[in-house]
């Protein structure tokens, strides 16, 4: 079917279509990178911190998200009566944008040196919204604040306004990063000025249409899909739409040195890499797609955004980039343009033929060498600890954090993130009695109530985001086990609940991810053996990765620790994508093992597609780097694993360890079926 799409007038209406239908397709869709705006749309399903803000929905008033406007004097000195008045003043200027409409006065500090403000905002996770809202407050301030004094805004509010800013223009800078680095590499690989173009333009055109369909789909499921989804979505299809592209390239060239017709080379060339990349975007799809089984909705959203995003690259990587492709012949590889006769790229030993001839003349001293490589790399993980607090999230300390710092000098610590407790009126004076008995130095305030539940608010003792503070909320809901229809929530509660729900969730997707990807390596190759010794690799090269990034992350970048969701989506990434270079290998080498056996088949494969593996994962691997230049811990640490795990992969399994494996193996990696014949 793909074939009758190829022709010389044929490609210029396929190609006319799909550009004008993208335009109507992209001209018809809004901006938004985000639809992740519901209250617990980044919380865990069915957690006790979740269940807090859904229940908080049905209090007087709405679920609250405060922002704290916290005032000190320039000098340091003691607040005097004219300012603390003119903070009082302030309360009436901002209350237009509280929820509610009223702001409490202004509470000063024991020593008097400090003072803040509560501005109470509406529960959401649109951090523009809050944002707009916070500079807005921030623009009255202003107006009025004495010349004296200085404010920083802290608080869960502030806090996402932090996020906002960090993500204000984000996607476009990724974008523009991204296409960056695909260009320059497509330049290098191609060493021609204009044949890059092509697949980057189609590359790009996915990208576009991926994100909107994304989105749309999004809006349609109630899936939702925050802004690091998004991004993490544009280097996915970049990543994977580039690595297609150069594999479909790779064979048109070799093809255009067989026959003279471009129609009939770009032909065979579909016909011949077509199982491999839809083999290789099925395990990514269907990988990517357990995702949906994650406690976390957007971890959700990403699972299924990543599903549409690979299948719209798979579409433009056979259907469209061929047409493209064909139009401009073979003076689109220009000053390089092949040649009939001209040697094909299996057929010249180059660096990756004699590798190939080194590793055929000692495959077990080369496993060893590699596996023992591979276990070293691994020893990091002995040591890796996990969950980044809320104050570690960013690469930069921002206000929100530093002002939450500063203010536990004041005041209590716990004020900018307190404990929220609901539960049943019956059980209010329990819950308060209970609390105050493990500790009787416990703040503990009565708020908000309805008909059937209140809020009881706990102060912690510790800096939100220490150990202690974990521990502190732990402990609360221990002696609160017992009580009925009661659940403690909170910022610390947020924490611990995700990190939980992460561990749950590598526990359960993981497995299945591996089995998804046994079956169609098993559906490809016709063998268990072949299969089960590709997946070891690829969980090996995981492993050596994660321990590589940890001692970088330590000991180079001083992280305290991975964010608890990095272990299960870099697993995803390396696992799915790792496996798209043995599918190439190994699809490659079925059909040189027919002609040449099996030891000459995979030196054969080696040496036909080790320059196309190494600068397709050299690419992949770049891609996921740019996600560095968002200053959020966990991309920088989910782009440096796969980073390191895809440099990894090119240059070490799979263009060494694995046609090692093949060789050392022969036969008994096609078990329980035969050798391609």
């Amino acid at each position: 079917m793909l074939n009758t799409l190829i022709g010389a007038r044929r490609s210029w209406i396929l190609v006319i279509i799909s550009i004008f239908s993208s335009i109507l397709i992209l001209g018809s869709a809004g901006s938004e990178s985000s639809t992740a705006t519901g209250a617990t749309d980044g919380l865990p399903q069915g957690k006790q911190s979740t269940i807090v803000v859904e229940k908080q929905e049905l209090l007087p008033g709405d679920a609250v998200n405060p922002a704290i406007l916290f005032f000190t004097k320039k000098d340091g000195s003691t607040l005097n009566e004219n300012e603390i008045a003119n903070l009082n003043s302030l309360t009436v200027a901002i209350k237009d944008q509280a929820f509610g409409g009223a702001v409490a006065p202004a509470q000063i500090s024991q020593d008097g040196k400090a003072a803040l403000i509560v501005l109470p905002l509406a529960t959401t996770s649109d951090t523009d919204a809050i944002a707009e809202k916070i500079d807005v407050v921030r623009e009255e301030i202003n107006k009025s604040l004495y010349s004296s004094l200085e404010f920083k805004v802290t608080g869960g509010a502030g806090f996402q306004a932090d996020i906002s800013k960090v993500f204000d223009g984000a996607n476009v800078r990724l974008l523009a990063a991204t296409a960056g680095v695909v260009a320059l590499l497509l330049l290098i690989t191609y060493r021609s000025p204009v044949l890059w173009l092509v697949p980057l333009i189609v590359v790009g055109l996915a990208d576009r249409l991926a994100v909107t369909a994304a989105l749309k789909a999004s809006e349609v499921l109630g899936i939702p899909v925050d802004d690091a989804g998004s991004g993490i979505l544009s280097v996915l299809v970049f990543g994977a739409g580039t690595n297609y592209a150069l594999l479909l390239v790779s064979r048109y060239r070799d093809e255009l040195r067989l026959v003279q017709s471009r129609v009939e080379a770009m032909r065979r060339a579909v016909s011949e890499v077509r199982e491999s990349i839809v083999s290789a975007a099925s395990t990514v799809i269907l990988g990517i797609s357990v995702l949906l089984l994650s406690l976390s909705p957007t971890t959700r959203g990403l699972g299924m955004s990543g599903a549409i995003g690979i299948a719209i690259a798979l579409l433009f990587a056979l259907v469209v980039l061929p047409s493209a492709l064909m139009i401009f012949g073979r003076k689109l590889f220009w000053p390089f343009v092949p040649k009939v006769g001209q040697t094909l790229s299996g057929e010249k030993a180059g660096i990756w033929g004699r590798i190939g001839n080194l590793i055929s003349k000692r495959p077990t001293r080369v496993l060893v060498s590699g596996s023992v490589a591979l276990v070293i790399a691994a020893l990091g993980l002995l040591s890796v600890t996990t969950g980044l607090s809320q104050n570690e999230t960013f690469l930069k300390k921002p206000e929100s954090v530093a002002a939450q710092e500063e203010l536990g000098k004041y005041f209590p610590v716990g004020v900018t993130s307190p404990v929220e407790v609901i539960t049943s009126n019956a059980s209010v004076s329990t819950v308060v009695e209970k609390i105050k008995s493990a500790d009787s130095s416990s703040i503990v305030e009565i708020g908000k109530t309805n008909s059937s539940i209140t809020q009881v608010d706990v102060l912690l003792k510790n800096l939100p985001g220490s150990e202690a503070s974990y521990a502190e909320v732990k402990n609360i809901r221990e002696i609160l086990a017992d009580v009925p229809n009661t659940y403690v929530g909170g910022t610390i509660a947020k924490e611990i609940d995700a990190s939980d729900a992460a561990k749950r969730d590598i526990f359960v997707i993981a497995p299945l991810i591996l089995l998804l990807v046994f079956s169609v390596l098993i559906l490809l190759l016709r063998s268990i053996v072949g299969p089960v010794v590709l997946l070891l690799t690829v969980v090996a090269t995981y492993a050596a990765s994660m321990g590589i990034s940890w001692q970088l992350f330590d000991r180079l970048f001083n992280f305290p620790a991975l964010d608890s969701g990095v272990p299960l989506l870099s697993f995803l990434f390396l696992v799915a994508l790792g496996v798209d270079y043995n599918i190439f290998l190994v699809a490659r080498a079925k059909q040189e093992i027919k002609t040449h056996g099996i030891s000459q088949g995979f030196i054969r494969a080696l040496s036909s597609t080790g320059g196309v593996i190494t600068s397709a994962g050299i690419l992949l691997a770049s891609v996921f780097a740019v996600l560095g230049v968002l200053p959020i811990i966990v991309l920088t640490q989910i782009g440096v694993i796969v980073f390191v795990g895809v440099l990894l992969d090119t240059l070490l399994v799979r263009t060494v360890i694995v046609p090692a494996l093949g060789i050392r193996l022969g036969e008994k990696f096609w078990w329980p079926g035969k050798a391609p014949s």
